[in-house]
């Protein structure tokens, strides 16, 4: 990255930018976009760009969060449901997968070890594209898609074997024997287990100090130092670096800490996955495709087949169903990035010819291109019926929470967030609180609520939150600014959910109405209003009917107060107001006196 300057950076995200929206506008998908836009400003393109390797290392670590991100949604006892696409359909798909490769190879003159090593470096596939793809079409909690995702993390642990499997048949490593190897691999196990150990020990309690100090770029400077240390952790033990942020993403998944962590990670998820991909765009030779078009052309067509064909037998054979092995075959189908690293290690150790490894990560490249095409075409090999009934299905969140249908969200934990809790759970009704304190959040966990660590006001935090599947939000947060913000990100992001605000005068009630909250009750209104009403009661000065319609009257006088007032100078604390859609109460007067427990809660 030492060559790139701001200029080259500059013309990066342009180019992002316009065949990115070109080609979803066109319902072609994001991936697609970003390889075209690669290939456009790059060596083979307009030449603006030059560095694709020196790119494709940096950005990499787009795929290392993807990873983290989908680690964090996962939680372990799921993951252990998935055992069987993960052992099962991933193991054989890796070993056949690559048997078969190799003894095509072999057949056309390859020696065994250079067979051995093409055939398994081929077998793999591309872990950014895969699971991009899925998490564009909503595809992740689908059969298939938890199929694809078995596949691709056996993959990720098949790193290991794969790199001693080049020292061992490397002709200049000979003095490294099986002794060597298994050094190796226990020495990756020792790393996974001290992850594991110190993730579940010391992790949360290191979020839990941090959090307390209530700085958020601090807090994001730890998601990043943990997501970016596990990875290079795992990767100086020879496992990948994906591999090792999907474990420490894992281990955050039933944290408190969770959403915020997600939506601190996801912008740079979201930037440097882009990069990746237009450097794998950068990377596609047209010079040596178009001199050896015959060649290449019959790898690739040769590589898609076999994969393909292979997959869908396995799939069939180990019970994923028909349609659902095709949707896996056409989306594994292609070389993966890890193909790059192996066939570049294989040169250096005299395993492979360079003009070979030239030639197999070209063909790597141009399959990771064709395969958002391939993915369009899946109508096409699909009945119709069943390609409708996915497109009916597509929509639905990928992954849902057990607690996730439905849900409440309550942005804000505090006196008046844990009454609303109170009521929900009196009611049976699912929720999801966020609050910034950390010793509440941890204190509520321990009572077995559902709260967790994060920035309500952020859209990311809320979306992470389950935003998209839920009923309603219930913004209580007692800054007037952070609640106009959370009330601001909602309606950005859903328009017609429900909103309902706590405010502390008619000012911001008129101000969170503005922002569209559905209903809004200033603090101080309830209180006082069932205060005096009471005291009324107990002195007997008007008959019970009498004060309620004074209180329903006040209540309404309050409404227009904060619907006239102009601005939020020279407005105290001490005059309340509420508001709703169509200027009426947010909430009906009690009908029964208000005992002083009560009157105080509210």
């Amino acid at each position: 990255m030492s060559h790139v300057s701001t200029l080259d950076f500059l013309a990066l995200l342009g180019c992002a930018i316009v065949f990115v929206t070109l080609f979803q506008r066109l319902g072609l998908g994001s991936v697609l976009g970003y390889l075209v836009a690669g290939l456009v400003i790059g060596p083979w393109g307009f030449g603006v760009l030059t560095e694709g390797e020196d790119l494709l290392h940096f950005a990499e670590l787009g795929v290392v969060f993807l990873l983290f991100l989908i680690g964090i949604e996962l939680k372990p006892a799921r993951l252990w449901l998935m055992r069987k696409d993960v052992f099962g359909l991933g193991s054989a798909q890796v070993l056949v997968t690559g048997a078969v490769l190799g003894g095509i190879a072999w057949a056309f003159g390859v020696g065994t070890g250079a067979a051995v090593i093409i055939g398994f470096g081929l077998a793999l596939s591309s872990t950014a594209i895969g699971l991009q793809i899925l998490g564009d079409r909503g595809e992740f909690g689908r059969r298939h898609g938890r199929a694809a995702f078995g596949v691709l993390l056996l993959q990720d642990l098949a790193v290991v074997p794969l790199l001693a499997l080049v020292s061992l048949l490397s002709p200049g490593q000979v003095a490294e024997g099986w002794g060597d190897v298994a050094a190796r691999v226990l020495l990756a196990v020792v790393a996974i287990a001290f992850v594991i150990v110190g993730g579940r020990y010391v992790l949360k309690h290191l979020y839990r100090v941090v959090a307390g100090a209530r700085n958020q770029e601090v807090f994001a400077a730890l998601s990043l130092l943990i997501v970016l240390g596990v990875a290079f952790l795992m990767q100086a033990v020879g496992l990948s670096m994906a591999m090792g942020a999907f474990l420490a993403g894992l281990l955050l998944a039933e944290s408190e800490f969770r959403h915020q962590v997600a939506a601190d990670v996801e912008p740079f998820r979201g930037f440097l996955l882009g990069l990746f991909f237009m450097a794998v765009g950068m990377s596609v030779d047209l010079g040596a495709a178009a001199s050896n078009w015959v060649i290449v052309l019959a790898l690739v067509a040769g590589l898609l087949s076999v994969k393909a064909l292979l997959l869908f037998g396995l799939g069939q054979l180990l019970g994923v169903g028909r349609d659902d092995s095709i949707r896996v075959a056409v989306l594994l189908c292609q070389g993966g990035e890890f193909g790059f690293v192996l066939f570049t290690l294989a040169t250096q150790t005299r395993l492979l010819a360079p003009e070979v490894s030239q030639l197999l990560i070209l063909v790597i490249s141009l399959t990771m291109a064709l395969t958002p095409l391939m993915v369009k075409l899946l109508p096409f090999l699909l009945p119709k019926q069943a390609e409708r009934r996915m497109r009916a299905l597509a929509p639905r969140p990928a992954e849902p929470q057990p607690s996730s249908g439905g849900h409440i969200i309550i942005a804000g934990y505090g006196r008046v967030g844990q009454t609303v809790v109170r009521m929900l759970e009196a009611a049976g009704v699912p929720y999801r609180a966020l609050d910034m304190h950390a010793q509440r959040v941890e204190q509520a966990r321990r009572q077995g609520q559902d709260v967790y660590y994060g920035d309500a006001s952020r859209a990311e935090v809320l979306r992470a939150a389950g935003l998209d599947d839920a009923r309603a939000v219930v913004v209580t947060l007692d800054q007037p600014e952070a609640a106009e913000r959370a009330t601001d990100a909602v309606k950005r992001l859903r328009p017609g959910l429900p909103v309902f605000a706590r405010a502390r005068d008619p000012v911001q009630v008129a101000e969170l109405t503005r922002h569209g909250a559905t209903g809004s009750v200033a603090e101080a209104l309830e209180s006082s209003l069932q205060l005096g009403a009471m005291m009324l009661r107990h002195m007997r000065e008007m008959r019970p009917e009498e004060v309620q319609r004074l209180v329903e009257t006040l209540r309404d006088d309050c409404a227009t107060i904060g619907q006239n007032v102009p601005s939020p100078q020279g407005v105290g604390d001490g005059a309340p107001s509420v508001r709703a859609s169509g200027a009426k109460p947010a909430y009906p007067a009690p009908q029964q006196q208000a005992s002083r427990q009560g009157a105080g809660a509210a």
